[in-house]
């Protein structure tokens, strides 16, 4: 590997938080009304949080992905493996968009919930081969583990009490 491809390089750095800033942006257009509305509606658990978290948290998710996968991009000529690791990471970030598609636009929790455990193992692996690629790009992907964990259990109870 040259040295070279170990500096920083702000345009792929600016892109790789970008791609997945974007597909959260697409996510919330379909999220946006029915946060008002149809949202507003469904029972919710009592540890469900306030609308006002998921913004941030999402945001900073996003950006810690698009950190990781600069993280692996940096160490492309590397690993064998890179054209795996880069398809596993857009799967997650289709699924992540599915997700929202299912649950908030189609209002669908039954299939989102099933979408979300599917997204979850993907998140998993792809954690694992980035971690494989580079350790600081597998362990940027802890919190988005901890947090869709968090969201598939608050899935599952949102659909149980509707």
């Amino acid at each position: 590997m040259s040295v070279r491809n170990k500096k920083f390089q702000f345009l792929p750095f600016v892109i790789c938080i970008i791609i997945p800033l974007a597909i959260g942006a697409i996510g919330g257009f379909f999220t946006m009304e029915s946060v008002k509305t149809w949202y507003t509606t469904l029972n919710k658990p009592s540890f469900n949080p306030p609308n006002e978290i998921f913004g941030p948290v999402w945001s900073t998710l996003y950006v810690l992905m698009g950190i990781s996968s600069y993280l692996v991009w940096k160490e492309r000529k590397s690993f064998t493996g890179y054209s795996w690791a880069v398809g596993l990471y857009f799967l997650q970030l289709v699924l992540n968009l599915m997700w929202s598609f299912l649950f908030f636009n189609q209002h669908q929790i039954g299939f989102a919930l099933v979408e979300i455990i599917i997204l979850l193992i993907t998140i998993i692996a792809t954690a694992i081969i980035f971690y494989r690629i580079n350790r600081a790009a597998g362990l940027l992907f802890i919190p988005y583990i901890l947090w869709v964990s968090f969201a598939s259990y608050l899935t599952y109870s949102i659909f149980m009490l509707n």
